[in-house]
């Protein structure tokens, strides 16, 4: 493999590697989101939890946070450009899941 890949390839896998960080991002595909409408949509995620990946996500340039002035604080979430261009990604990803998951569910069951 490229050695001019791998720092690349490292840092993408390490910014949505948590599976609550590629949730948030298939989520946020539709639009904006406010925090409790995130939090209703990842059934087990903690407000703590959510809390930390949408900050991550904000500070590694794939998702925007907006807060209005009001009482009590509006928060809005929304995917960035840069956050856009991974959606044709998870696209593939979830294509690739739906067409192989027969086998993937066979294999789970087979390790237990």
């Amino acid at each position: 493999m490229n050695n001019k890949l791998i720092c690349p390839i490292m840092c993408t896998i390490a910014m949505v590697s948590d599976k609550w960080k590629v949730l948030i991002l298939y989520h946020l595909r539709d639009g904006k989101k406010r925090f409790n409408e995130l939090r209703r949509a990842l059934q087990g995620v903690t407000q703590r939890v959510l809390t930390h990946q949408l900050r991550e996500l904000e500070a590694d340039g794939l998702i925007s946070r907006k807060i209005y002035a009001e009482v009590p604080p509006k928060v809005e979430y929304e995917l960035t450009k840069l956050g856009c261009t991974l959606i044709p990604v998870l696209d593939k990803f979830e294509e690739w899941a739906r067409q192989n998951a027969d086998q993937l569910m066979a294999f789970k069951k087979s390790e237990a």
